[in-house]
């Protein structure tokens, strides 16, 4: 990639917009809570049930300055002068996007917080299975009034219904001849259905028409893993008359189809997939963790020595502190060999994503050009004690285990391109035993892993808390202490860390961080050398702010400075006689430390000025890749693409199509599949077209006022009404079940006059 790219308007002046501070309204989503939920939904959904932290308000700042229109010369303006110049009340609003005068539908001044929504969510984690089933539909009282003007805030009490069949089919005959089915393993006291003709007649509903009434799954892999259940069945089923005159029900599969395995969570193309198992050796506690039992042991004897130091005397003579010190021991263990990565302006990376950062998504992602990925955020408890649902968030799709993109304009020692792949898995904790755990199965068990990555940002109040996420910003001890433990036990993994500028807004401590994970406290330092943690993750934002304010990309420039520093300074730390141990350092030989710098990244002038002009070596991207996935094709080419409305919704049929091969093509997979297309909707439809903006580049933060696309599809992908997103996603998913619910995070979204329609 070249390092200057031509903006295709050619202004005279950076097109890269000045930082706009302004206040947003926050407000928090409240999900009830389900036994199947995992830990991080949990957490999430008690936080949005009250639990939540009280931030300061935040000072509304100046406006930005006017962006010079597309269209109109510096000449222009000044011939005319500014009082002939017609001015736009809309140039005076904060937070929303000028949208060119004839796709207007009205240009009624709107004001930022009507349009404000809770991106809280984007780099959190909500498991993919989680449903919101127990909401409070109760009438009357204040809220039930009704309201001409749309509301604000969050939908407090978010319900999914359930998609389920009338009738449920026993798994002993979902995949079977209907004359030569499985055992079933419950026997009599079984409570399914085993009779096939009924459960097709009565028990399902009719098959789908979309798709051309054939099964995705089964062009794609040769063989339907739902079997019966499949809403497409009749395109891979038959009925053959046998040599005694019965007919029988068959399931037809290509001639190369794999065949199913008794494990029903391998799917073709998928990878890191953890067999049962292995999910009961850790849930049994048969499962060994040798390295890190003695690990920790070691670390707990070791933090009691370094107590007596910390609360000795000052009145001790110099002998007996010495005395002290010389009782260290040193760790049982030392870090392997680690495999060499890279990050660099040609790897955009796409960021751990609440919900919307499922397979699909992120399958759909690494097309348009994202050269790393992320799982989301598992937390390390139920990890080690083999929940299931934390380690279904693990699996990658065989696209995410391709090398990512390498020019090597700079020499990385032992680096391998052949040897990289795409994908890494986040982790939480809040103790060091549990990512040691953590770190030490999960190589064991996820043999195609790029990285793992500690979650130091997290801004949930219970994760908060609990001591994980962003809690580790205040406890730099704690969080060496895990990267230093999870780089002894995690065999060739690399280790590497996200962290936010700091807990509270106004007293960043990023940099504090920083130095500890280059080069270890001043303690340990002198025993122990580096942590190695490989590479860090600033994204620009307290945790205080949450994703309120634009990012401070003046302070992720700073700490690419520190960071560039790290060599000098290990110089000066280190002398030829004590030479750390290159095990400890983070990559290579001389010790170097990546830096990617995330927030409010949304389109290829974006990327590159922080590339550029910050210092980092790449970019992660969240919310803009939930907005238009495209963006990292924008990066590779260098330019803004103007996406068709036909284009974007062969971007809704891809993503339909993968998640019927995550999640099945069965009722419930159908379910999961609109659940979390409406889910990428809620995001998606926020985009504004190029061809129809007056200024570029666009921001994270404008939010359009009501306009007409230039197109009757293309205006319903930007309807910001939930009822439309349900009526995209019929169109490839038909009609939804009876008991579906489908309620948006943001009451903006919602108009309930029309909510029974």
């Amino acid at each position: 990639m070249s390092g200057h790219v031509q903006n295709s308007a050619e202004p005279e002046q950076s097109l890269k917009r000045p930082i706009d501070h302004f206040s947003e309204e926050q407000a928090r989503p409240s999900q009830p809570i389900l036994p199947e939920d995992s830990a991080v939904t949990k957490a999430e959904k008690i936080e949005r049930n009250g639990v939540s932290g009280k931030a300061e308000d935040l000072d509304e700042q100046e406006p930005a300055a006017k962006r010079v229109k597309m269209g109109d010369s510096i000449e222009t303006i000044a011939e005319n002068g500014p009082e002939e110049k017609k001015v736009d009340s809309r140039d005076k609003v904060k937070g929303i996007a000028l949208v060119k005068t004839e796709y207007l539908i009205d240009t009624y001044k709107r004001t930022a917080t009507t349009s404000t929504l809770d991106d809280d969510a984007a780099e959190g984690r909500g498991h993919a299975d989680d449903r919101d089933n127990n909401g409070d539909n109760r009438k009357g009282g204040r809220g039930d009034k009704k309201k001409k003007k749309k509301e604000k805030g969050q939908n407090k009490n978010r319900e999914f219904g359930s998609w389920y069949d009338m009738i449920r089919l026993c798994n002993s005959r979902a995949n079977t001849p209907e004359f030569s089915p499985k055992e079933c393993s419950f026997g009599d006291t079984c409570k399914c259905c085993h009779d096939l003709r009924k459960y097709l007649k009565e028990g399902k509903r009719d098959d789908l028409d979309t798709f051309g009434k054939r099964c995705p799954v089964w062009e794609v892999h040769g063989t339907c893993y739902a079997g019966w259940k499949c809403r497409f069945v009749s395109s891979h089923s038959m009925e053959i008359e046998r040599e005694d005159g019965r007919k029988e029900l068959v399931l037809i599969d290509k001639d190369d189809a794999k065949p199913l395995e008794d494990d029903d969570e391998n799917r073709k193309g998928v990878y890191n997939v953890v067999s049962t198992a292995d999910k009961l050796d850790l849930a049994r506690r048969r499962a060994k963790t040798e390295k890190s039992d003695k690990y920790i042991e070691w670390l707990e004897n070791d933090q009691k020595e370094m107590d007596k130091i910390y609360h000795r005397r000052k009145e001790e003579p110099a002998e007996k502190r010495e005395e002290n010190r010389a009782t260290f021991t040193d760790p049982p263990l030392l870090p392997s060999e680690k495999r060499r990565i890279y990050f660099g302006p040609e790897t955009p990376v796409l960021a751990p994503l609440t919900t919307q950062g499922n397979l699909p998504f992120r399958r759909m992602c690494v097309e348009l050009g994202a050269q790393l990925t992320y799982s989301e955020m598992a937390m390390s408890i139920p990890l080690i004690q083999g929940q299931k649902s934390e380690w279904a968030l693990m699996k990658a799709h065989e696209s995410e285990i391709s090398v990512p993109r390498y020019t090597p304009t700079s020499v990385v020692q032992e680096y391998t391109n052949s040897k990289d792949l795409k994908f890494g898995a986040q982790i939480s904790a809040s103790k060091p035993w549990q990512a040691l755990k953590a770190a030490e199965v999960m190589p064991r068990l996820l043999p195609h892993l790029r990285v793992i990555d500690i979650n130091c940002g997290c801004p949930i109040e219970l994760v908060y808390q609990q001591g994980a996420g962003s809690a580790l910003l205040d406890a730099p001890s704690k969080l060496e202490k895990m990267i230093r433990g999870m780089n002894v036990v995690s065999g060739e993994v690399p280790i590497t860390a996200k962290i936010r500028m700091g807990t509270r807004d106004g007293k960043p401590t990023a940099q504090k961080i920083i130095e500890r994970l280059a080069f270890g406290g001043y303690e340990a330092r002198q025993r122990l050398g580096a942590p190695g943690c490989a590479a860090i993750t600033l994204h620009g934002r307290s945790r205080q702010q949450r994703y309120t304010k634009n990012a401070d990309w003046s302070y992720i420039a700073e700490c690419a400075t520190l960071v560039k520093s790290y060599n000098q300074k290990k110089d000066y730390l280190t002398d030829t006689i004590n030479e750390p141990d290159a095990r400890t350092q983070a990559n290579t030989s001389d010790g170097r430390m990546y830096f990617v710098g995330n927030g409010d990244c949304y389109s290829h002038v974006d990327y590159l000025d922080h590339i550029q002009n910050a210092g980092v070596d790449s970019v992660m991207v969240a919310r803009g890749a939930l907005i238009k996935p495209w963006i990292f094709e924008e990066i590779e080419k260098g330019q803004y693409i103007d996406k068709s409305a036909s284009e974007r919704l062969g971007y809704i049929e891809k993503f339909v199509r993968y998640g019927l091969e995550a999640w099945g093509s069965d009722e419930v997979g159908v379910g999961q599949t609109r659940r979390f297309l409406l889910e990428w909707l809620s995001f998606a439809h926020r985009y504004v077209p190029v061809g129809i903006l007056a200024h570029l580049p666009p921001s994270l933060q404008d939010r359009p006022p009501a306009y007409r696309g230039r197109s009757d599809l293309e205006t319903l992908l930007a309807s910001d009404n939930y009822l439309d997103w349900i009526k995209i996603s019929e169109m490839y998913l038909g009609p939804a079940h009876k008991d579906f619910r489908f309620q948006p995070k943001h009451k903006s979204n919602s108009y309930e006059i029309e909510a029974e329609g």
